[in-house]
C-alpha cells in the first residue's frame, strides 16, 4: 500500500515537532489532509492571515451578551428607567407607536417619510457623485475644479451649514433632502476617485497595447476596478445619510424617525428614543447587508485581481 503524499507544509510541521507520526500509523483525518493539501490555498487557510475566518458566531454571541446585560441592569434596578428603560418597555412603546402612533403619526408613516428622504438623497448622490468622482480620477482639470470644495466642506458637520441651507432653500422638503445629499456626496465622490486611482498602471498599459481607446480603458478597465471602492463609498455614504437625517428633520418637520426621536427627547421619553434608534439602526444595517450581497454578486473579482 502506497503511503499518502503530504505537502511541504506538512513535512515542515513534522520536522518542527508540530505533527508526530509513529511507524505504521498515519493520520487519516479529512481536515488534516485538506489543511496540508498540495493544491493552492487561500491566504490564511494554513498559516492564519490576520482577520481570517468567519465572525458570524462571535457577533451573534456578542449581541446576546449585550442584550442579556441590558435585561440584567434594568431588571435589577441599577439604572433608573428614565435613563435606560427595560427591553419590555421599549417593545411596548414600539407596539403602541405601530398601532396608535406617536407625535401625530404612526411608526410606519414616520419610517416611510424618513426612507424617502434618505434614499432620495442617496440616489441623487449616486447619479452625481460617482461620475464626478470617476472624472476626478481620470482628469486633472476636473480634479482641480471639484477637489477644493469637496475637501473643504467634507469635514464640516451638517449642523454647521444647516442654517445656510435654510436661508437658501427655505424650510420645505427640498432643504431636508439637499442636506442629506450633501452629507452623502462627499464620501461617495472621494471613494470613486480613490477607486480610479487604485487601478494598476500595468492593466492600463495592457489595454492600450491591445488597441483599446481612452474611453474603452475608462469603461472596461478603470471603472470595473473602481467598483469595489464605489460600493464601499456607498455603504459609508448611506451611514452618513442616516446620521444627517436627525439634523435635517430638526427643521419644521412634522413626520419622520428623526423628528420622532427629537420630539420624544423633549418629553424625556427615553423608551421612544431608544425605540427610534433601534428602528433607524435596523434600516441602516439591512441596507448595508444588501450592499454587501450586491457587491458579492456584481463584483466577484474583488480581492482576486
Amino acid at each position: 500500500m502506497d503511503k499518502p503524499k503530504f505537502s511541504g507544509a506538512f513535512k515542515f510541521a513534522r520536522q518542527r515537532g508540530a505533527v508526530t507520526l509513529s511507524e505504521g500509523n498515519v493520520v487519516h483525518k479529512d481536515w488534516l489532509l485538506r489543511l496540508f493539501a498540495n493544491s493552492p490555498s487561500k491566504p490564511g487557510e494554513v498559516f492564519g492571515a490576520p482577520g481570517q475566518g468567519n465572525a458570524t458566531t462571535i457577533s451573534i454571541v456578542t449581541v446576546i451578551v449585550l442584550f442579556s446585560l441590558w435585561v440584567l441592569v434594568t431588571s435589577a434596578g441599577w439604572v433608573r428607567p428614565l435613563f435606560l428603560p427595560s427591553p419590555k418597555a421599549v417593545y411596548d412603546k414600539f407596539m403602541l407607536a405601530v398601532t396608535t402612533g406617536f407625535a401625530g403619526s404612526t411608526l410606519q408613516e414616520h419610517a416611510l417619510t424618513s426612507l424617502m428622504r434618505v434614499f432620495g438623497a442617496f440616489l441623487l448622490a449616486c447619479v452625481t457623485a460617482i461620475p464626478i468622482g470617476i472624472l476626478m480620477g481620470v482628469s486633472r482639470w476636473v480634479r482641480g475644479i471639484f477637489d477644493p470644495p469637496i475637501e473643504f466642506y467634507r469635514p464640516l458637520p451638517p449642523l454647521a451649514y444647516l442654517p445656510l441651507v435654510i436661508i437658501w432653500f427655505g424650510i420645505g422638503e427640498f432643504s431636508k433632502v439637499y442636506l442629506i445629499f450633501l452629507a452623502i456626496f462627499a464620501p461617495l465622490a472621494i471613494a470613486a476617485r480613490a477607486g480610479v486611482r487604485s487601478v494598476s498602471i500595468e492593466q492600463i498599459h495592457a489595454a492600450y497595447s491591445m488597441g483599446a481607446s481612452r474611453l474603452q480603458v475608462i469603461f472596461h478597465v478603470i471603472l470595473k476596478a473602481a467598483i469595489p471602492e464605489i460600493f464601499t463609498g456607498m455603504r459609508i455614504g448611506i451611514g452618513v445619510g442616516w446620521t444627517t437625517l436627525v439634523a435635517s428633520e430638526m427643521v419644521a418637520s412634522t413626520r419622520g424617525l428623526g423628528y420622532m426621536v427629537l420630539s420624544a427627547s423633549e418629553f424625556l421619553a427615553s423608551d421612544v428614543v431608544i425605540m427610534g434608534i433601534i428602528v433607524i439602526g435596523f434600516f441602516a444595517f439591512a441596507f448595508d447587508l444588501l450592499m454587501r450581497y450586491l457587491e458579492r454578486v456584481l463584483v466577484p473579482w474583488k480581492g482576486k485581481v
